[in-house]
């Protein structure tokens, strides 16, 4: 298993700079969100290497790929990592065994014991091995180019925005392999991305980029729960819960529980005990001093104030919630907040409109 990741870099192009400082850990996924030139495909390529920073350090637990301070730069090629981009960029003459060969032929001696077979088997492309690349889907070249990533033995897997070039059929059709790697495997992943829907679904880790600027980095479910972040982050605020399938109830709805209590979703296939991730998006989340009974909400929590802060939208505020250790925000009117006296510490019903399972 790799060790924490540190990474510094300072990046000039006139009037965008690349300056951060991050302590990534040595599994799991770690997403680098932000949108369109926040910097993430600048982090991730100097992370790779093959972009250079003037004034750089890159450590992949004890292996130290840079360190300007010292002259010290190993180049892309000798560095343990696989890269997927948003291109798969297969070589079209070879077929998809072909492919995964050339990968393995860039692993070291000391191998991280991946084997084309089994690579193949946990991606879904074992059927596929003798094709040419011009006989995939989107989905299936780009499930290749992460076996082909993986069977270089790396030490990191570093992923730029792998399912941007995807519609939403092919993208719905990987983010399940995606999740089986997580899962699988012990290599830690950088994740590239501006979907949020796609971080809060795979990521452990968070790392929110604005300008070139870290503005938050830590456990996606602690980065989520912040009311402090930059406007740009508010407008989609929302929390990940971590929940598990309890019962199917008759009327066709699933019972999902987890340390706040229960929420209801449309019936689900999965038996009693499987793990879901949940979206809650503040805008689906309302608040009330006394149970309601006359109410078609169905989802109705317990919970106590935090803290609130002002939004980007004038007249709304952003109110954090504790549920049974879970972060939770409501997006209300400043009116709305007056009327029902929100403070910190005040206890609550959190009634949640709308539940957006990630699985």
């Amino acid at each position: 298993m790799s060790g924490e990741i540190r990474a510094r870099f300072r990046v000039d192009r006139g009037e965008f700079t690349l300056d951060v400082d991050l302590a990534l850990p040595g599994r799991g996924v770690s997403a680098l969100f932000g949108h369109s030139g926040s910097g993430k495909t600048t982090c991730l390529r100097a992370l790779a290497g093959l972009e250079r920073a003037a004034a750089g350090y890159v450590a992949v637990g004890d292996e130290v790929w840079q360190d300007e301070s010292r002259g010290l730069f190993v180049p892309p090629h000798r560095r343990a990592l696989g890269v997927v981009f948003q291109e798969a960029s297969l070589f079209p003459h070879l077929s998809v065994r072909g492919n995964m060969e050339f990968g393995q032929k860039r692993a070291s001696t000391a191998t991280n014991g991946f084997r084309l077979p089994a690579i193949a088997e946990l991606l879904g492309i074992a059927h596929l091995l003798d094709r040419a690349p011009s006989q995939l889907s989107g989905g299936e070249r780009q499930r290749v180019a992460i076996a082909r990533a993986l069977l270089a033995a790396p030490r990191i897997l570093l992923m730029d925005e792998p399912l941007a070039a995807l519609d939403l059929k092919r993208k719905l059709e990987i983010l399940p392999y995606l999740e089986r790697l997580h899962r699988e495997l012990a290599i830690p992943v950088i994740y590239v991305s501006h979907a949020p829907d796609e971080v809060a679904r795979l990521a452990d880790h968070l790392v929110l980029l604005d300008a070139g600027r870290v503005v938050a980095s830590g456990p996606l479910k602690e980065v989520l729960g912040r009311i402090d972040l930059p406007a740009a982050f508010a407008d989609d605020a929302g929390v990940v819960i971590e929940a598990k399938v309890a019962a199917h109830e008759a009327d066709d709805l699933t019972r999902l529980e987890f340390p706040g209590g229960a929420i209801f979703v449309s019936r689900r296939g999965e038996p009693p005990g499987t793990p879901l991730r949940c979206r809650i998006h503040a805008r689906d989340v309302s608040l009330a001093l006394v149970p309601q009974v006359h109410t078609s909400i169905l989802n109705c929590v317990d919970a106590t104030v935090v803290d609130l802060a002002p939004t980007d939208t004038p007249g709304h505020v952003l109110v954090r919630l504790d549920v049974g250790g879970d972060p939770l925000l409501a997006r209300i009117t400043r009116r709305s907040a007056d009327k029902l006296a929100i403070r910190p510490g005040l206890a609550l019903r959190a009634q949640i409109k709308a539940v957006a399972l990630l699985a």
